[in-house]
């Protein structure tokens, strides 16, 4: 006789998220399963050296602990092929990817997810904070409860097919009392550390690490007006808004104290415009194409369309109108200019706690950046 309980597949990480997962799936009575995903390989790193192989030992022993069955698998080839070489094809461009967004949508809920339903499983569950909704055979994604760890914005390329198998047990809980609950249970990743950044890059420094795979191309860092300041290492380094990194701290080029940022790139020229002062009027800009959009709902809503969205994680919600201008090319105007909108990143739409979906920022038309 068919086992008629639910079979959930957690994508167990080795923190303290997915293990929480695991263990409220469990509670709940679901048959669960956990998968270790290996989406990198570090050459330059022995295998017992790097922190994926401590992920992997502590997603054992969650496993253990909680008495459910544990699968890994290496899905670097698909990730490298998926995502890592559009990551440096966008850097190569001068743009500034997001790898998060395509890791989501490629790996977790498409390798992972075909593997997990070829297991025999209904769903699979992952630590991240949000939440689905179903109505009439319709799947929403909404914003976490958490407001400060909301992840919707790393999920908005899924489709109806993705979200119908996705379980976010975390949506409806607060960070604090994910960590509580685990070390109430004595997990042992109860108190261990939040990765950031990255995946692949890890603690590496970034700079170093994309310059095994691009080479750098140094060259001139200009104000606007055209004077020269410093040179560059190379383009990819840099990212609108930026102030850390430039190497020119202390070094007197102009009456004024205030610290300089990136403000552009002129990458056919290989230049590097920058600026003094965080507010500096050439780095915000009122409008933006966005290319590669996603609408979660699978269907076209009716434009222009007033809602807000976000143009990077953790920003709060502005409101814009979105206009189409054509085939899978919308223009987002801003009702207040924003700072530092970036080529390559994403920018996604907001209907309050709904998640509508989003796409690549392509151009800003205000910004220098050609």
């Amino acid at each position: 006789m068919k086992n008629s309980i639910p079979k959930i597949i957690v994508g167990l990480s080795g923190g303290v998220d997915s293990s929480v997962t695991a263990l409220l799936l469990k509670n709940q009575g679901f048959d669960v399963s956990a998968m270790f995903m290996k989406n990198w390989v570090d050459l330059q790193i022995e295998e017992d050296q790097c922190s994926s192989a401590q992920d992997l030992q502590d997603a054992k022993k969650i496993s253990q602990t909680l008495a459910i069955e544990f699968h890994s698998v290496n899905y670097a080839p698909e990730y490298w092929d998926r995502v890592f070489t559009h990551f440096l094809d966008e850097y190569k461009a001068g743009r500034t990817p997001n790898p998060d967004v395509l890791c989501n949508k490629e790996i977790k809920f498409d390798v992972f997810l075909k593997e997990a339903l070829s297991l025999g499983a209904e769903k699979i569950a992952t630590g991240h904070y949000a939440r689905v909704t179903e109505e009439n055979g319709k799947y929403s994604l909404l914003k976490a409860i958490d407001i400060n760890k909301d992840q919707s914005y790393f999920l908005h390329a899924l489709n109806q097919e993705q979200l119908s198998h996705a379980l976010f047990p975390l949506g409806e809980m607060l960070k604090p009392e994910v960590r509580e609950l685990a070390k109430s249970m004595k997990l042992k990743t109860h108190d261990k550390k939040d990765s950031t950044g990255i995946c692949f890059i890890g603690e590496k420094n970034f700079t170093q690490f994309l310059s095994q795979f691009l080479p750098a191309q140094p060259g001139e860092m200009q104000t606007p007006e055209g004077k020269v300041i410093a040179i560059h290492q190379g383009l990819m380094y840099y990212t609108l808004g930026q102030r850390k990194g430039l190497g020119i701290g202390g070094l007197n080029f102009s009456e004024s104290e205030e610290p300089w940022y990136v403000i552009g790139k002129r990458i056919k020229e290989n230049v590097l415009v920058i600026a003094q002062g965080h507010n500096h009027p050439l780095l915000f800009s009122s409008k933006l194409e966005a290319i590669e959009v996603n609408w979660i709902s699978g269907e076209l809503p009716s434009l222009p369309l007033q809602c807000s969205a976000k143009t990077r994680y953790r920003q709060i919600d502005q409101d814009c109108i979105i206009t189409p201008v054509e085939h899978d090319r919308y223009t987002v105007e801003f009702i207040q200019a924003q700072r530092a909108v970036t080529p390559g990143q994403y920018v996604v739409f907001y209907d309050g706690d709904n998640c509508l979906g989003g796409g690549v920022i392509d151009k800003v038309p205000e910004i220098i950046y050609q």
